[in-house]
């Protein structure tokens, strides 16, 4: 028995919604539905908010970098360099940021560890947007990575890991950098 309703003609014709409950398609849909993981998403206006905080704190110090934010998935969602900045912090300040949120820990916490334990330098050939060097963090809001913030340019790691908390101060997120002694 199929359902039909008429339309301004007078015709027979069948929903889609009819068509699915019809086939018992409709009520699978749901229940997937359901079933779908449920995350959290940087903004947009967060990541810029945190290149702008990183940009502004390593001009202040006299240090002209690039900065990068990346989502959960490592996509690239806003990047700014300072005048000035080399053409290689480009690359590097994705790169981090990239590797931060993959890997889920402060680059310069890698950096670290694969001196210490030879055997986890494979990381570094994990793939080609891997890059082990320090100013790389984590975004970590409400307890979930979110993303990764990013920092190349600074004569030293250190500098780039104090620029990128910077950034994430400037949008709440938690601190990935011990506070200097």
């Amino acid at each position: 028995m199929a359902l039909f309703i008429p339309n301004r003609n007078g015709r027979p014709v069948i929903t889609y919604m009819m068509m699915l409950s019809l086939l018992g398609l409709a009520a699978p849909c749901v229940i997937f539905a359901d079933e779908m993981p449920k995350e959290s998403v940087l903004s947009l206006g967060a990541a810029d908010k945190a290149v702008h905080a990183a940009l502004e704190a390593c001009k202040k110090d006299g240090y002209r970098v690039s900065v990068s934010v990346v989502d959960r998935a490592g996509v690239l969602r806003a990047m700014g360099r300072a005048d000035g900045a080399g053409p290689h912090t480009v690359d590097s300040s994705r790169k981090k940021a990239y590797t931060a949120v993959s890997l889920r820990r402060p680059t310069s916490e890698l950096a670290d560890l694969i001196t210490k334990v030879p055997t986890l330098q494979a990381l570094r050939d994990m793939n080609g947007d891997i890059l082990i060097l320090g100013g790389g963090l984590p975004i970590e809001i409400g307890g979930e990575v979110v993303g990764g913030i990013g920092v190349g340019g600074a004569p030293g790691a250190h500098l780039d890991d104090a620029c990128a908390q910077e950034g994430l101060d400037a949008i709440g997120a938690a601190s990935k950098v011990p506070p200097p002694k």
